[in-house]
C-alpha cells in the first residue's frame, strides 16, 4: 500500500496508542503526520505569515524590500525566506531548488495550445502557515480545466510527498504532458521516471520565469486569499480538513470566468 493509503489508517483521537506509536507500526516516517511542530519562535511564525502575504501579493518583492516594509533586520527575513523556500528570482516563487546532479527537461509548453483536458498537467508547492508552525502544500492540476487532480501536505521539503500525489493523479488519467519546475523534488529519478514508465513527457519551467506555470500560481494565490489567510489552522489535522473542504469547493462549485462560468471538474469531466 502507498503511503497515503497506509495514513489513513491513523487514528488521531486513539486511546490508548498515540500517532507516533502509529506511524511506527504501520511503517510511517512520523514527520508525514505532523507530529511535532516546526522549531520556530512565535515571533519568527508570525512574521513568516507576513511576509507570505505580503510575497504572495508581490512575488517580485526580495528581502531588502520586505525588511524595509516589516521594520525588521535582512537578514533575519533573508533566513526566513530561505526557510519557507521562497526567493525573489524574476518573480518566480522558489520553494523547490534544483539538485545539481538531476537531469533538467526541456520547457514544452512555449506557443503550445492546450486544447482539451489531460493534455497537460502541471505541478508546485507553496508554504502554509499553522498557529505553531508550518506545512508545504503540493497539487497535481489540469492545466485545460484549472482541476486539481490530487494534493498533499508535509512539513518537510522532502519528495515523498510529491510523489504521493503524483501516484494519486495516475491513479486518475494520464497527461500527455507533465509540467514542472526544476525544484529537486520534481526532477528526482524516482518522481521522472514514474512519468517515463508512463510514456508521459517531461516539462520544466526556465530558471525565474513567472509565466511558465502561470495557472498553478493562480490557484495559489485562490487557495491563500479564500482559505488560508481567514483562518489559523490550530495543526496539520485541521489544515487538512480544511484543505479538503476548499479544493472539493474549488473544483466542484467555484466557477470560472476563464471557463465560461462552467467549475473546473465540470470542464474536466467534458471529456467522457
Amino acid at each position: 500500500m502507498s503511503n497515503g493509503e497506509l495514513r489513513t489508517w491513523i487514528e488521531p483521537d486513539h486511546r490508548s496508542i498515540s500517532v507516533v506509536r502509529q506511524c511506527a507500526l504501520l511503517g510511517l516516517a512520523r514527520s508525514s503526520r505532523y507530529y511535532r511542530p516546526r522549531g520556530e519562535t512565535a515571533e519568527n511564525l508570525a512574521l513568516m505569515k507576513q511576509i507570505d502575504a505580503l510575497y504572495t501579493e508581490r512575488p517580485f518583492y526580495g528581502s531588502r524590500k520586505l525588511s524595509l516594509l516589516l521594520g525588521v533586520n535582512r537578514k533575519r527575513v533573508q533566513r526566513l525566506m530561505r526557510l519557507m523556500g521562497i526567493e525573489a528570482v524574476g518573480p518566480r516563487r522558489r520553494t523547490t531548488r534544483p539538485h545539481p546532479g538531476h537531469r533538467i527537461y526541456p520547457y514544452l509548453l512555449r506557443n503550445l495550445e492546450v486544447l482539451r483536458p489531460d493534455q497537460v498537467w502541471c505541478s508546485d508547492i507553496t508554504y502554509i502557515p499553522l498557529k505553531h508552525g508550518f506545512l508545504y502544500l503540493v497539487a497535481v492540476m489540469d492545466w485545460f480545466s484549472r482541476c486539481v487532480l490530487s494534493w498533499r501536505l508535509s512539513n518537510t521539503l522532502e519528495g515523498t510527498f510529491c510523489r504521493e500525489a503524483l501516484n494519486e493523479a495516475l491513479s486518475r488519467a494520464q497527461p500527455e504532458i507533465f509540467n514542472t519546475d526544476q525544484g529537486s523534488q520534481f526532477t528526482s529519478v524516482t518522481f521522472t521516471g514514474r512519468l517515463e514508465s508512463c510514456g508521459v513527457s517531461i516539462s520544466m519551467d526556465g530558471r525565474g520565469r513567472a509565466l511558465d506555470n502561470v495557472f498553478i500560481e493562480r490557484l495559489w494565490r485562490s487557495v491563500k486569499y479564500e482559505e488560508v489567510y481567514l483562518r489559523e489552522y490550530a495543526d496539520g489535522w485541521e489544515a487538512e480538513e480544511r484543505l479538503s473542504s476548499y479544493f472539493q469547493f474549488y473544483c466542484e462549485e467555484r466557477i470560472h470566468q476563464g471557463l465560461g462560468y462552467q467549475t473546473p471538474a465540470e470542464v474536466y469531466r467534458g471529456k467522457e
